[in-house]
Parts: structure tokens; sequence; C-alpha cells
């Protein structure tokens, strides 16, 4: 989902190993079931060794781990591309709007794979896990853009987690009902969210630096 560097030929040659497994993996697992599908299946689908695939995977879990840990990054990239004087929740809404512009990009797919992880308890276990880790990013990369300190402040990871219920909560009602417009559904929930994330931050951050 997220672009990555050039690299040299071995990485290449690695990542296209890794984005075959995934594919043939997600491919199965949205077809069958997550129960029902095999990593020998897997392998036979991608065309590659038992061997291989766990030289790139732990487990199946660890495939759509994989699928989780790029919309994170994606994330926690965009907020911190974005310009240091935007107000807290226009920065946040467009870093959760990568990973929404991602999936909406490639609708069919990811919203069968969304609908996986929300409605499959392991992998949304691996879901609520790759949250809270997000959530320690965003809250981070926050506290740096307003010169906070993210371990006495509260803000930025109070930030972070209001960003982070809007992204699952988006991803719920995409998943319930397809003729929702996840996008659009953004923007609604961060005009929601603005007046809490930025109606307050200015006192936080005179009172962080008083």
């Amino acid at each position: 989902m997220t672009s990555r560097p050039a690299g040299t030929l071995a990485e290449r040659k690695r990542a296209l190993v890794a984005d075959a497994l995934t594919q043939a993996a997600l491919e199965l697992l949205v077809r069958e079931g997550f129960d029902a599908v095999t990593v020998d299946e897997i392998t036979a689908a991608a065309g590659v060794s038992k061997r291989t695939f766990f030289r790139y995977f732990s487990s199946k879990e660890d495939v759509v781990v994989r699928f989780l840990a790029e919309m994170g990054a994606g994330m926690r990239d965009e907020l911190a591309a974005r310009p240091p004087q935007e107000p807290p929740s226009v920065a946040l809404r467009h870093a959760v709007q990568s990973s929404v512009d991602a999936c909406a990009g490639h609708a069919d797919r990811a919203l069968s794979v969304v609908r996986l992880v929300l409605r499959t308890p392991p992998l949304l276990a691996c879901f609520l896990e790759r949250q809270a880790q997000w959530r320690g990013e965003l809250a981070a990369e926050m506290a740096r853009r307003l010169g906070m300190d993210p371990a006495a402040e509260l803000y930025p990871e109070l930030a972070a987690g209001m960003a982070l219920t809007a992204f699952g909560t988006v991803l719920q009602r995409w998943s319930d009902d397809d003729a929702v417009d996840p996008v659009e559904l953004t923007g609604r929930a961060f005009a929601v969210l603005a007046p809490a994330l930025d109606g307050v931050v200015d006192g936080v951050v005179d009172g962080a630096r008083s």
C-alpha cells in the first residue's frame, strides 16, 4: 500500500517476493476464510516453497500484520510531512486520510481485507495491537510538532488516540456498509473532533512552554 525506496537489487527482489506472498495470502484468506486456509495453500498459490514463506512471515497472522504495518507507517510519514503551521486536526486528518485513500484506491480488495480483519478475532487482536504502536508513533510526532515532552504532557497521546478512534470508526462503518464513502466519512469524523483537537491546543502549548 505504501511506496518503497528503490533499494538494492536484493532488497527489491525480497520486496517482490513478500508482495507476491501477501497478495496470494490475502486473496485466499478473504475468499476462503481465515481458519480454512493453510500455509501450504498460500505457498502453492504464490508459487513458492513453504521454507520461503517462513523466511518472510512467521504465520498467517503475520501476513496481515505486514499489511497493517504499512498502513501505520503511511500515517506516521504523512503526519511528519505536514506543514508545521497546520492545526492539529488538519495534520492528523491528512495522516489518517493517507491510509483511507490507499484503501479507497483499491476499494474492492481493501474492503474485503478490512472486513476480514475486523471480523476475525485473531486478526482483530493484531489490528488493536498495531493501533497501540501507531498511537505511540503519532503521539511522538505530535509532540515534536508542538514542542512538547510526550512523557510529561497528555495532549499528544490523547490527540493520537482520537485520530485512531476516528480511523477505526471509519473502517467499521465502511465494513458494515460498502455504500459509505470512507474518504467523505473521514472528513466528517475530523470535523467532529476538530474543536477538541484545536480548541484547547493553544492553551496546552502555552502551559507546556511557560
